[in-house]
């Protein structure tokens, strides 16, 4: 079995694409599962306050964020069996250690592209994890 780990947020294109990664990786969808992972620092976004307000209120399956939702479908409608975790913390500590937990054969990340000031000022997950995975680590830019 090969485990994949996707790090998705709040675009759902970012989160198709990698998603469809996974689709043309080799192998059948038996070989492969995926562990969709949604990670916030706090609970400013908005999917992440409505999850929380649905788990609070006792609902078994609070609704996944539209992101979530497509990638998730994409790859459970190919055969792939996905679990999906909410998670809170540093975003580049929390993907480490989720790949780490689930032991993850690859990670697959869709990043922006930033300029190299974008990059110094406001830092970039894709780049921190690349420096700090022990495990392979799959970078799909946007193209704009």
């Amino acid at each position: 079995m090969h485990t994949i780990l996707l790090p998705v947020d709040e675009s759902k294109e970012r989160a198709m694409r990698a998603a469809e990664t996974v689709l043309e990786l080799p192998g059948g969808p038996e070989e492969k599962a995926v562990v969709l992972v949604n990670i916030s620092e706090s609970t400013k976004q908005p999917w992440l306050r409505e999850f929380e307000t649905q788990r609070a209120e006792g609902k078994a399956d609070p609704e996944l964020p539209e992101s979530t939702n497509a990638a998730y479908e994409l790859l459970t409608d190919h055969g792939i069996d996905v679990e999906t975790r909410f998670e809170r913390g540093s975003v580049t500590d929390q993907i480490l250690a989720v790949a780490d937990e689930v032991d993850a054969d690859n990670i697959i990340m869709s990043g922006r592209k930033k300029s190299a000031a974008g990059k110094m000022l406001f830092g970039s997950v894709t780049q921190s994890v690349l420096l700090e995975s022990t495990r392979p680590v799959t970078v799909l830019l946007d193209e704009s």
